[in-house]
């Protein structure tokens, strides 16, 4: 058994897990895999599992995927057959019946909110109030498995609210609503009441609801296993720091277009 560390661009998927018709990271992996002539038992490889089923937009640093994977393959050799928005960089051996998903101990998600209006200070008060074991029922579609204990951190980056959540595990859209009250909360948007009532037992909808902030902006920073330690593969850090290097200078070329543009055209009447 043989774990693999995988980062990729979340926006070009349709979210981590296979569907039909639609391109997912998973389809992507195991389309490598059968280039490759990895071993499949059924759909998949021996064992296959992953940490987490990230959704559409989302991307990760440290997506974890376990199967029964022959010795030559390394992360290098894996990215071999994957396309850019997806790279290989560490692995590590598993014990014999690893299991990637029930095996986390914990998992850690960061948000990059552009907020240069919100108040720092009033976003890490939210924080703290959201923070620590709740039933999580009115910030998420699922209806079990929404009580959990987080960890929550806000730091200032430029214009932008960087957002960490850690914990065990994480219900469907709860960092991406997290994410949005604490944006109301930071802009004056929404007091301490209004965050003990979606913390409070009574099912909130429509207008009194919190939709999920965009997924573009998420991205899947750590999952943590207790008994492995990942050795990174020199050629797959250095391909995955080259693509998303690329890609970083790519879209900010982009926004210099985008905000030349907006700055350029006539301001209203006064």
């Amino acid at each position: 058994m043989r774990a693999f560390r995988i980062a990729y661009d979340g926006r070009p998927f349709h979210g981590y897990q296979r569907q039909p018709d639609v391109s997912t990271v998973a389809d992507t992996l195991l389309s490598a895999l059968r280039e490759l002539d990895v071993p499949f038992e059924g759909d998949t490889p021996s064992g296959y599992a992953a940490a987490g089923r990230t959704d559409a937009g989302v991307s990760a640093l440290a997506q974890t995927v376990a199967f029964e994977a022959p010795e030559w393959l390394t992360p290098a050799a894996l990215n071999s057959a994957l396309p850019a928005d997806v790279r290989a960089w560490a692995h590590t051996d598993a014990p014999d019946g690893f299991h990637a998903t029930h095996g986390a101990r914990e998992r850690g998600y960061t948000y990059h909110l552009y907020a240069p209006g919100a108040d720092r200070s009033r976003a890490r008060v939210g924080a703290e109030l959201l923070a620590g074991e709740h039933d999580f029922h009115n910030l998420t579609p699922d209806e079990t498995g929404t009580v959990r204990e987080l960890a929550i951190e806000v730091e200032r980056d430029g214009p932008f609210l960087v957002c960490r959540f850690r914990a065990g595990g994480f219900a469907r859209q709860l960092v991406r609503r997290l994410v949005a009250l604490l944006r109301a909360f930071a802009r004056g948007e929404a007091d301490r009441d209004r965050l003990k009532h979606v913390l409070g037992p009574d099912p909130l909808s429509g207008p009194d609801g919190v939709g999920p902030a965009p997924p573009e902006p998420l991205v899947l920073t750590d999952v943590v296993y207790p008994d492995l330690t990942f050795q990174p593969d020199e050629n797959g850090v250095a391909s995955a720091r080259e693509i998303f290097g690329q890609r970083h200078r790519e879209l900010r070329t982009q926004a210099e277009v985008a905000r030349s543009i907006q700055q350029r055209l006539p301001t209203g009447p006064d």
